[in-house]
């Protein structure tokens, strides 16, 4: 077969597979792995070009974490300590485990003790790509749990590179000094980001700052991904930051894509190494007890424990990062990199169901859950009171906020603006707006604010399943008002209408207030009245 036709045979390949598990209502991200599989026993493909696009993926990823990272809250104890509980619980229970497993199957477990611990700490960390991607999904992003997560999945990415740099003797350059100097750059570097404007050049900025960083740290002998994610904080929290975020969001998905292909040419395993794969994988099923029982210790709701230890339910990339180093050094032999292959890829296949139906398993067991709360929860996790609002509007960005505005005009003081993220809600107090932290998503959260009471409620989240699932929890708690939702397309505005909603369709109406907004500014000036009339 033509070389030239491969790659395209790959990309078709795994878009079908996406497409297929995508009409099963589950990610198409299980696609990937399974077309990876597929196409490593075809040999399809050019097994180093697709790792260093995996690669790209992943440094596109770390970047842009790092545009939304703030350092403080990693030290929340929450994240540090939960992170640090769980490698002190997991590693010995995982060692003990893979030391039993050597009367089942000793071909493949008949370990040294130090490199049975090796491969308890590679499979300690769960999957960065896959927790960003499942709350990407569900428009939970900036939810108190997907913060949670995310920030002790960071912990453990750093776990993972000083565990890299000590045991491969390879030590950082003495020019590695250097970088703390780095907070230098920030004023020039943002300052090129303003220049590059909107559009193309804005991606192609964030993507040269991306591989530039990872670049730089690579030749000063430190992980490439994490001077991608030092370079994303040093961007953060700038006025540009989240236009920056917005625009590699498409490209680092698709990048990602070859991660999940490269997964499936590690190798096929013989029947011992799937059944040891299948053990390691169904061990990860004590991961979400784990992480729920820890974070209910440092005084989280029953839901944001529930929510953050499914996303953590599965394997991570980096534990093959450092299964390879070990094979490298020769701690381990080279077939454990394919049983970790499809243990990971098997995790992923246990974690997507479990996360799918994360919302609907709290909504039928979260009394019971709510049992484990601690008495005192974090302010954090405490109700709030929208007084007598009788509008409240859910999400307030660009299209939220301009609704309040628009709104408040006409009903003064009677208006509540809900933010998933607590210090952009915190920001708009700040300039005067009647504004809450809080998850529209949360049924807690829904039936603490008494909602029964408003007038109407306006849905402007940046997700559509999202927006479907706020309006179905609004309806079986029995909110009889009038639900305004957003749209995007003609098929989420139907449904949303068959929902018995108020939709606007965001693309199609936009030209009918632009134009509402240029008569009423004409009808402000005499000029303009003569000229309209």
């Amino acid at each position: 077969m033509d070389s030239a036709m491969i790659e395209p045979l790959l990309l078709a390949l795994a878009f079908l597979a996406g497409l297929i598990f995508r009409r099963m209502d589950m990610p198409p991200l299980l696609g990937f792995l399974l077309a990876g599989f597929m196409a490593g026993a075809l040999e399809l493909g050019d097994r180093d070009v697709i790792n260093q696009l995996a690669d790209i993926g992943v440094v596109l990823l770390l970047f842009t974490i790092g545009l939304k990272l703030k350092i403080r809250e990693l030290l929340a104890p929450q994240i540090w300590a939960t992170a640090s509980l769980h490698a002190l619980l997991v590693v010995p229970l995982t060692t003990l485990v893979l030391l039993s497993l050597h009367f089942l199957l000793p071909k493949y477990t008949a370990l040294p003790t130090e490199t049975a611990w090796v491969l308890a700490f590679a499979l300690s960390f769960s999957s960065t790509v896959f927790a960003v991607k499942i709350f990407e999904q569900r428009g939970e992003g900036a939810a108190l749990h997907a913060q949670i997560a995310i920030g002790i999945l960071i912990v453990q990415d750093i776990m993972a590179v000083a565990f890299l740099l000590f045991s491969s003797g390879d030590w950082p350059s003495p020019w590695a000094l250097m970088l703390v100097a780095l907070p230098l750059l920030r004023r020039p570097l943002l300052k090129l980001l303003d220049m590059a404007g909107h559009g193309e050049l804005l991606v192609l900025y964030g993507l040269a700052m991306a591989l530039a960083s990872a670049w730089l740290f690579e030749a000063l002998h430190l992980k490439a991904g994490l001077g991608a994610l030092v370079f994303g904080v040093l961007l953060a929290n700038s006025d540009k930051s989240v236009e920056l975020y917005k625009g590699l969001l498409t490209l680092k998905d698709i990048f990602l894509t070859a991660f999940f292909l490269s997964i499936g040419y590690y190798g096929l395993p013989d029947a011992g190494m799937l059944a040891l794969a299948l053990l390691l994988a169904i061990l990860v099923l004590l991961r979400p007890i784990i992480y729920f029982g820890l974070l209910m210790l440092f005084r989280l709701r029953a839901r944001t424990g529930l929510l953050a230890g499914l996303s953590l339910s599965n394997y991570s990339e980096f534990g093959l990062i450092v299964a390879a180093l070990a094979v490298k050094e020769g701690l381990l032999p080279e077939q454990w990199l394919t049983i970790l292959a499809v243990s990971m890829a098997m995790s992923l296949f246990i974690s997507a169901p479990l996360n799918k139906l994360a919302h609907q398993f709290y909504g039928r067991h979260g009394a019971r859950l709510q049992g484990f709360e601690r008495q005192q929860l974090l302010a954090a996790e405490q109700g709030v009171d929208l007084g007598d609002a009788e509008i409240v509007i859910f999400g307030m960005g660009r299209i939220g906020g301009g609704a309040y505005e628009y709104l408040s005009q006409h009903y003064p003081g009677r208006i509540m603006g809900i933010e998933e993220s607590a210090e952009k809600a915190a920001q708009l107090q700040r300039e005067g707006m009647r504004c809450v932290a809080g998850d529209a998503s949360d049924r807690d959260f829904l039936e603490r604010t008494e909602l029964s009471r408003r007038r109407l409620l306006l849905v402007c989240l940046s997700n559509h399943s999202e927006n479907v699932r706020v309006v179905s929890m609004l309806q079986s708690l029995g909110y009889r008002g009038d639900i305004a939702v957003i749209s995007r397309f003609a098929d989420q505005q139907r449904e949303l209408r068959d929902m018995g909603c108020i939709s606007f369709n965001l693309y199609a109406e936009a030209g009918h207030g632009f134009a509402e907004r240029v008569l009423d500014a004409l009808d402000d000036t005499p000029e303009g009245a003569n000229a309209v009339a």
